[in-house]
């Protein structure tokens, strides 16, 4: 099974009870299990986490370049103002998939820019949690074109 990490910064794990009405109802534990179900149906071995720790997202960033490990990333506030994280994403030795639940672009001024955009393979917004999903089945995509 090919390992893959979801990624996901501050204020995630609140899923389920952070602004429903942005966010949805689903819980993190309710992404975790989405995410893993999935992942097995394209033959990804599935690491979710979540930290509020700027510093520790960078180093899992680092652990899957090193390993040459596929990413989802949700960056959450991260997106806007990480360079740290931005060149650790930049480091990255297997595809990298920016992810957001709500449509950036449609939200505050300050959400429409993404640090990590530039240096990601590609960017799903907008989608709720179905972002993740999409995100998951264009990684076995590339992952069986290469």
């Amino acid at each position: 099974m090919t390992r893959v990490m979801v990624l996901n910064g501050p204020n995630l794990g609140r899923l389920g009870s952070r602004e429903p009405d942005v966010y949805g109802a689903t819980s993190y534990a309710g992404l975790v299990e989405r995410c893993t179900a999935l992942g097995k149906e394209f033959g990804f071995e599935v690491e979710v986490h979540e930290t509020n720790s700027e510093q520790r997202m960078v180093e899992w960033l680092h652990e899957a370049a090193d390993g040459r490990v596929p990413v989802v990333i949700n960056p959450g506030a991260f997106t806007h103002y990480s360079y740290a994280m931005r060149d650790a994403a930049a480091q990255r030795t297997a595809p990298l998939i920016e992810v957001h639940i709500s449509n950036p672009y449609a939200r505050e001024t300050f959400r429409h820019t993404s640090v990590i955009a530039a240096v990601a393979s590609g960017t799903i917004a907008g989608f709720g949690l179905g972002s993740y999903e999409l995100a998951l089945r264009a990684l076995a995509e590339q992952l069986t074109t290469r």
